[in-house]
């Protein structure tokens, strides 16, 4: 069993310059992160684009869907910008027979406080386990379905719509 990586760049490559106002996307944050631990699986990555999310076309997007569909690996982790990867997961689900989980991070895998690690451990967690084929995020220590999340930028997190609709029993 093999999962490919697909690396499309966002906070979780970045390289800042001083004090996080300068940066630009460096190489893939995922493949320092795998070659560090013992992983006992195959992976095989592939950086598709070193961009932050906000600046994605949808030329970008399309690049994304193809490079899913083209993948000769069924289980594939997608790192990706946190403000539009809603948007590129959602694109994703016309795809049949692959199990994808996109995945970021609040804070750029080289920093010392990052969620990177954390992240892209839960979403290969996700690829292994018995869930059906589909699309899915994994963020704040969370599993997602793409039609149903969004990103609450003022707490930093990923939420369920279920959860914060007004009749849900958790907002009582």
């Amino acid at each position: 069993m093999k999962i490919r990586f697909l690396t499309v760049g966002g906070t979780i490559d970045k390289v800042y310059f001083d004090k996080l106002s300068q940066y630009e996307v460096g190489p893939p944050g995922v493949e320092r992160i795998l070659r560090e631990l013992p992983v006992a699986f195959d992976y095989e990555i592939q950086s598709l684009l070193r961009k932050d999310s906000l600046d994605m076309t949808d030329a970008d997007r399309q690049l994304v869907v193809q490079a899913v569909r083209q993948s000769p690996e069924r289980l594939i982790v997608i790192t990706h910008g946190t403000d539009t990867m809603i948007d590129t997961a959602r694109l994703l689900l016309q795809i049949p027979d692959r199990r994808v989980v996109l995945t970021g991070a609040m804070q750029p895998a080289n920093f010392h406080n990052t969620d990177a690690i954390f992240n892209i451990g839960q979403a290969i967690g996700v690829l292994l386990s018995d869930v059906q084929d589909g699309v899915f995020l994994a963020m704040s220590g969370r599993v997602f379905d793409p039609r149903r999340v969004r990103k609450n930028r003022e707490k930093g997190v990923f939420e369920d719509l279920d959860d914060i609709s007004p009749n849900s029993s958790r907002n009582r």
